[in-house]
């Protein structure tokens, strides 16, 4: 139709790197171009939408209301134009993919992404194991899984990369009156067996401030802590990743309970240079990973949303 804008795909990611990456700079680097080349493109861009899209935030710049709204049509566009560009390209990679994740992604965007995956590459097969960090660790050492998204530092692990830090809050019902409810009482805890790295952290967190705790729950299943807190048996540490609408994550200073550290998110491959078909998936999961993080503000990103 004549008279339309046609948005050019090039400086559409140049834009969203640029915001995902926390600085054009950044971005300068990873596209390979000079940091010139990049502010002409941002330029460019404007021209084509006619608004400002960013203004001056102290020493870097922020999206305008006008840069934000473009910004999630930009991600969308380039989305379909990758799926698109994978599925036409990628219509003869083959192979196979052994992919763990824990319970906490299992039922939001990753089945998306693996869907869409799929589609883009309908003949390499994808396994998928939805475990506890601890196992899905070993089991990416002995090679039975491919990459392995973890919780928890991992030790020595070879071809362990570090993602991001997620905040970790106790988790309970609204309602939960907090230690003063308790009177002498210890605190009631719902968790997984050990090792887990949640249930670690609250436990010690506990005892340094040198309150007394008690397990009341032990579940094998993320869903089974989720029914115990929404029952009020207790309270759980975890992430608000995945967390029921029945559930808040509780404030710790109201509630007498002691703060609660970060804790690291792990990518685990089981070769250091994996085939064609592991990187591919692994690039898609860390970029869902980075957009997931970023829009629930659950914690700092270490690495972009690109395989390394």
């Amino acid at each position: 139709m004549a008279g339309r804008t046609n948005l050019d795909m090039d400086v559409l990611r140049t834009f969203v790197t640029g915001f995902e990456l926390g600085s054009f700079a950044r971005a300068a680097d990873r596209l390979g171009r000079s940091q010139s080349a990049i502010s002409t493109q941002l330029r460019k861009l404007e021209e084509q939408i006619g608004v400002p899209l960013v203004q001056k935030s102290g020493r870097g710049l922020a999206l305008t209301t006008a840069g934000e709204a473009l910004l999630s049509y930009a991600k969308r566009l380039l989305e379909l134009n990758d799926e698109a560009v994978d599925t036409i390209r990628g219509s003869d990679l083959g192979g196979w993919v052994r992919i763990g994740i824990p319970q906490d992604f299992a039922d939001t965007f990753l089945p998306a992404v693996l869907g869409r995956f799929s589609k883009a590459h309908p003949k390499v097969r994808v396994e998928v194991q939805v475990d506890r960090s601890a196992l899905l660790i070993e089991k990416t050492i002995k090679g039975d899984l491919d990459i392995a998204l973890v919780w928890g530092d991992s030790g020595d692990a070879p071809n362990a990369q570090r993602l991001a830090e997620l905040s970790i809050s106790w988790i309970g019902r609204p309602d939960w009156g907090g230690r003063q409810s308790l009177g002498l009482e210890p605190v009631p805890l719902i968790a997984f067996a050990p090792p887990c790295s949640f249930r670690a952290s609250g436990i010690a967190a506990l005892d340094a401030a040198g309150i007394p705790w008690r397990l009341v729950v032990t579940s094998p299943s993320l869903s089974g802590l989720w029914a115990a807190a929404g029952a009020g048996l207790g309270i759980t540490v975890r992430t608000t990743i995945n967390m029921p609408g029945t559930l808040s994550a509780l404030d710790a200073v109201a509630t007498g309970l002691p703060p609660l550290p970060s804790v690291p998110l792990v990518l685990h491959r089981a070769e250091s240079e994996p085939d064609a078909a592991v990187k591919k998936l692994t690039k898609i999961v860390l970029r869902a990973i980075h957009d997931e993080i970023r829009h629930l503000h659950v914690g700092s990103l270490i690495v972009s949303g690109e395989a390394s």
